[in-house]
């Protein structure tokens, strides 16, 4: 992660900082571009590591909103994950993906996120990433609430020392 800091700081986004081994990183910038952003990023990994990844720019703002409006009940909110899609789907996707059950889970698709519970745990749950990708023909990636509440928090910490 140091090494991915390192390169991010170097490629010109300002105060980076990583949150765990999963590819959080807070930064600032002073490019306004989400789209720029992520391709900067994208570019800059693969010249640096040889591995070409999808990024998913998104802002506390957009975290903290995810946050409020998930569907669930308080104590199933903090045993969630929450999916987030690189664009929004196509309404037909949606549908198909929405026929899916599985025993023990349940999910919500709001526009470009997906909230998701499993009362026996992610680990044994049947939902997945890759299924959601296959099914909306767009990258995914989740996070569950503590991680999602951690990222809002530091984001939250940088600007109250602002």
């Amino acid at each position: 992660m140091a090494e991915l800091r390192n390169a991010l700081s170097e490629a010109g986004l300002l105060r980076v900082q990583t949150y765990i081994q999963s590819g959080n990183v807070i930064f600032d910038s002073e490019r306004r571009s989400k789209a720029d952003l992520a391709k900067l990023i994208n570019q800059n990994i693969l010249k640096r590591f040889g591995h070409d990844v999808p990024i998913l720019v998104i802002e506390p703002r957009t975290i903290e909103e995810i946050l409020n409006t998930c569907p669930f009940e308080h104590e199933k909110k903090e045993k969630s994950y929450f999916t987030l899609l690189y664009r929004k789907p196509n309404p037909d996707q949606v549908k198909d993906l929405e026929k899916i059950s599985y025993p023990n889970e349940e999910f919500v698709i709001d526009g470009s996120v997906i909230y998701y519970y499993c009362s026996t745990g992610y680990g044994r749950a049947k939902w997945n990433n890759k299924l959601i990708e296959r099914k909306l023909q767009t990258n995914a990636t989740s996070r569950n609430y503590r991680t999602m509440t951690k990222l809002l928090s530091l984001c939250n910490q940088r600007e109250s020392h602002d």
